[in-house]
């Protein structure tokens, strides 16, 4: 069989042993901090990781030598054949791939962010809403920066989970932070390019919400 899901097999069979030493996120309901003022610092971990532009055979092959090889590229090749796991529905083989690669990140750090906002947005696509809030929120933890992708992930995944009036706190840091960009749905395919119909059109809702009834600050 020379076939992607020989070859996700494959990577799997690593990431599978490291499941059962590596914790995953629990998802369980959690509480939040309250939101910050206002979240102006963009951040750079806050993008897709690919070590190789591509999806199919052949570039998982690529991805599989890289890894092998070890280096950096080696992590960033083993958080692009999770995202390609979990894509593909191999969501436990995807969980254990990333699980490797945070391992050899420090706490804290910009590339444990970048696989911590990646692997939540894998998890919120495969339904985890609850565990990809999880992720986004440890991501997103900064005493001292605070990150402009926080508010509207973090209220996208609230109102995903009925928790509604926390999502419209949330979105209303967004507003204060820049108010000429999100008070109008009409702004939302600009400022989130990379975002479905789908998941614009709930932020839209959460923005509705937000109109209605704008909560006070502090």
């Amino acid at each position: 069989m020379q076939s992607k899901t020989r070859a996700l097999a494959h990577a799997g069979l690593l990431g599978l042993c490291i499941l059962l030493a590596a914790p995953v996120p629990a998802a369980l309901a959690q509480s939040l901090p309250r939101p910050a003022e206002f979240y102006f610092e963009e951040d750079s971990a806050a993008r897709p990781i690919v070590a190789i532009e591509g999806s199919d055979d052949a570039t998982v092959a690529q991805l599989l030598r890289l890894r092998d090889r070890g280096g950096r590229n080696a992590e960033q090749a083993v958080a692009q054949l999770a995202h390609l796991s979990m894509a593909a529905g191999r969501t436990d083989t995807g969980m254990a791939l990333y699980a490797q690669a945070i391992q050899e990140t420090s706490p804290g750090s910009q590339r444990r962010r970048s696989l911590q906002w990646n692997q939540a947005w894998d998890l919120y696509r495969s339904g985890d809403v609850e565990a990809a809030l999880s992720l986004w929120a440890e991501a997103g933890s900064n005493p001292v920066v605070r990150y402009a992708w926080v508010p509207p992930t973090l209220a996208l995944a609230l109102w995903k989970l009925d928790r509604r009036e926390e999502a419209v706190a949330w979105y209303a840091a967004a507003v204060r932070t820049w108010p000429d960009r999100w008070s109008s749905p009409d702004a939302l395919p600009g400022l989130l390019p990379d975002w479905s119909d789908e998941d614009r059109a709930t932020l839209a809702q959460v923005l509705a919400a937000w109109r209605e009834d704008p909560p006070a600050w502090p």
